[in-house]
């Protein structure tokens, strides 16, 4: 009823605008387009135009990327520090994941869950028994009006990469144990390697009832995501409960199976956890040398953000200093108004983590003065709380 209301709220509004004919025309989509453009300037005025404003992007336009390494339309090289949100572990087009992807594009793409085909199966007893678990849901849902399971995230990666004190999860564990309620780890962006080890769950040795995974599962190529439980969860669900056209679709069972054999085989949990101690060295050297800027360097593995002093930065935000992380060649994004999120791709080497690193401690010793001293000084610093994907105010 509230969302019939909702709709006519809307439909009276465009009624009354009067900006819109009543009359809607169609064209055809190639209609007044001689040729695609081709400059970042043209695509990003495109975007504004004609794409909903739900995202506030760094201005910078993605056209070509291997590995760790993002190229513009204009053919400048950049190193991406987000890996989009954590879908990009294994590096932009890896050639094991986009052979697996080409190779079964042409064979066959899609059946729906209302037949079987020869890459799910395979798939499903994959993934269950590299995690230790019974059966693998390709979707996921939660209803209920008791208190059936706790949610959450091992590490926060949306709070602001929240690592929670050692001993947090066990001591969930033993609670939900307790009470009989569901332990339920959503793992999509601090699974699959990202946090230095296969979930961020094994850092405290728990086994989770069910785990929810995604991003990195589908090697930044497709969307693919799962949920993994024993029988006695698993089996609660009965056919006609649960639907997904496209979960456990063939071409999204071979690029995960690819997906986490480039985890495995490249020995990613590892390099994640040993690269992300030096990255974290490197940022508390420079946390050392502007302790008045930087008041805190946290992460595991290469899940790592900087949370900064927003007074010392006003009137800058993190996102001004994300951009002129661009300008040196480097990608990273805030979250909330003073916190900026370090997560390259697992597979970037040493010398491009060192370059990242440099350029960042780089930015506060010569960008972040100017930026002070020019920016118009109005209203007071702002509080933490900047969603970093559209740039509103969360509570306000």
């Amino acid at each position: 009823m509230a969302s019939r209301r909702s709709l006519q709220l809307v439909l009276n509004k465009i009624k009354s605008s009067g900006s819109r004919p009543s009359v809607r025309c169609f064209a055809t989509a190639t209609e007044g387009i001689a040729s695609p453009p081709a400059s970042s300037s043209d695509l990003i005025h495109l975007e504004h135009d004609y794409s909903a404003h739900n995202y506030h992007p760094v201005p910078i336009v993605f056209s070509h990327g291997k590995g760790s390494a993002i190229w513009d339309p204009e053919g400048k090289k950049y190193l991406d520090f987000l890996s989009a949100y954590s879908a990009v572990n294994q590096g932009h087009c890896h050639p094991k994941i986009m052979k697996a992807l080409v190779e079964q594009a042409q064979t066959l793409t899609l059946s729906s869950r209302a037949f079987y085909n020869d890459k799910f199966p395979v798939f499903a007893e994959y993934l269950t028994k590299l995690f230790g678990y019974d059966m693998v849901l390709p979707m996921n849902t939660e209803k209920g009006e008791h208190i059936a399971g706790f949610l959450f995230e091992p590490i926060q990666g949306e709070a602001g990469v929240i690592i929670p004190p050692d001993g947090y999860l066990k001591s969930v564990r033993e609670l939900c144990s307790k009470y009989n309620i569901l332990m339920i780890a959503d793992e999509i962006q601090s699974g699959l390697a990202r946090s230095g080890r296969m979930l961020a769950c094994d850092w405290e040795g728990v086994r989770p009832d069910i785990i929810i995974l995604g991003k990195a599962l589908g090697g930044g190529v497709i969307p693919v995501s799962a949920v993994l439980a024993d029988k006695d969860v698993m089996l609660c669900i009965r056919p006609g409960e649960h639907g997904s056209t496209f979960g456990g679709s063939p071409l999204g069972s071979a690029v995960a199976i690819a997906s986490l054999q480039v985890i495995q085989e490249e020995k990613l949990a590892e390099r994640s956890d040993e690269m992300g101690e030096e990255l974290r060295r490197l940022l508390r050297r420079t946390q050392q040398q502007f302790p008045d800027i930087v008041m805190e360097v946290r992460g595991k593995g290469l899940f790592n953000a900087v949370e900064l002093i927003s007074k010392a930065l006003f009137p800058a935000t993190a996102y001004d200093l994300c951009i002129k992380l661009k300008e040196r060649g480097i990608l990273a994004k805030p979250t909330h108004s003073a916190t900026i999120r370090l997560t390259p791709p697992l597979s970037m080497s040493l010398e491009e983590l060192r370059e990242g690193a440099k350029a960042f401690h780089d930015v506060l010793e010569h960008d972040l003065p100017k930026l002070v001293k020019e920016k118009p000084k109005t209203g007071e610093p702002k509080e933490q709380n900047q969603c970093d994907r559209c740039g509103r105010n969360l509570y306000g």
